[in-house]
């Protein structure tokens, strides 16, 4: 039995050295990484059993990302091996003010793209677990993975496991109006939703200040008004969103903050140097997952990914190598002096 299921896609990241732009490289560091495979290795991290559901190409990159993926602590048992598709790539070019980082797809065809409903035995899988993830960036992949979300959803709520889903918006992957149409009917199926208020505006058209006959109350803050609406018009659990100010490339602040039992659930605004940002939303979803599931507590949830995502940013690649120790350190106020 785990502790947490998580389902999508993973690919390996290239990256070229020293600000170069892909046009400049002659040598591509490689990382591995994947929305829900990010989560899942951070729960493990933390000190949770973790299991990653995904489809990978039966060659030597296949192979290469699960060593990676197993180096973490994550259970692979449950990834299907496929002598069609490939193994998607995506290359990261890091910027600095004012040009920002930016990201290029090779992904079309992947393996994970031709799974297929009833290839994952799902209610088999979740019997027993705690908690199931996934993100909007799974359904994108292809009409068929798309099929396959609703079903593992649908199977987990079936099986009374707690339901997490990080709305993801790619516009890379999709237009909004397709992402609309295929994840609506999904949200009947998640318990808790993660998210940005730019997300929400694309995907749901839930803004700020719009009008709305069933929603009277406005508050101060877009984002807290933001989260009400996605609860009164889905009837979440909880709504977490994730905020991030970025004056510069490199320099950042993050919090988030949650709306559960019918009261808003702050933390403290961390100031980042920023090593690397790729994977900050992840990190945030496999704290908050871990905090919930240690303490039964949304305050507890949503300090645990909050500082989670905060060190995330201070260590290259998709993955979250922070320790439990550094969180509980952090959130206790940890200094900057050198650690001894």
């Amino acid at each position: 039995m785990f502790d947490l299921v998580t389902f999508g896609e993973a690919m390996i990241r290239l990256s070229p050295p020293n600000f170069q732009r892909l046009e400049q490289a002659t040598s591509l560091d490689l990382q591995v990484g994947g929305g829900e495979l990010n989560v899942a290795v951070g729960t493990s991290r933390l000190g949770l059993k973790s299991t990653w559901v995904s489809k990978l190409p039966q060659n030597a990159l296949g192979r290469l990302l699960e060593n990676r993926v197993r180096q973490t602590g994550v259970d692979t048992s449950q990834v299907i091996w496929s002598n069609e598709g490939r193994l998607g790539l995506y290359f990261v070019e890091f910027g600095a003010a004012p040009r920002p980082s930016s990201v290029l797809y090779d992904r079309a065809h992947s393996a994970i793209s031709t799974l297929q409903p009833g290839e994952v035995r799902w209610r088999e899988l979740l019997a027993g677990a705690r908690w199931f993830h996934t993100s909007g960036i799974t359904p994108a992949l292809s009409d068929s993975a798309a099929a396959v979300t609703r079903e593992a959803l649908q199977a987990a709520r079936e099986a009374g496991v707690t339901t997490s889903y990080d709305l993801n918006y790619r516009a890379k992957l999709w237009p909004p109006e397709k992402a609309q149409a295929v994840q609506e009917p999904l949200m009947q199926y998640v318990d808790i939703l993660i998210t940005t208020e730019e997300d929400t505006g694309v995907v749901f058209k839930i803004k700020a200040g719009d009008a709305d006959k069933g929603f009277k109350e406005v508050v101060a803050e877009p984002y807290k008004e933001v989260a009400r609406r996605l609860h009164q018009k889905f009837g979440f659990r909880a709504v977490a969103i994730t905020l991030r100010e970025n004056p510069l490339v490199w320099r950042n602040t993050w919090t988030a903050i949650a709306y559960a039992e019918g009261q808003f659930y702050d933390d403290v605004k961390y100031d980042l140097e920023i090593v690397d940002r790729v994977g900050g939303g992840d990190a945030f979803s496999a704290g908050f997952i871990y905090g919930y599931l240690m303490h039964r507590s949304y305050a507890s949830a949503l300090r645990y990914g909050n500082a989670f995502s905060a060190l995330k940013h201070t260590n290259p690649g998709d993955f979250n190598w922070a320790t439990l120790e550094e969180v509980e350190r952090l959130l206790k106020g940890a200094s900057l002096r050198v650690a001894r």
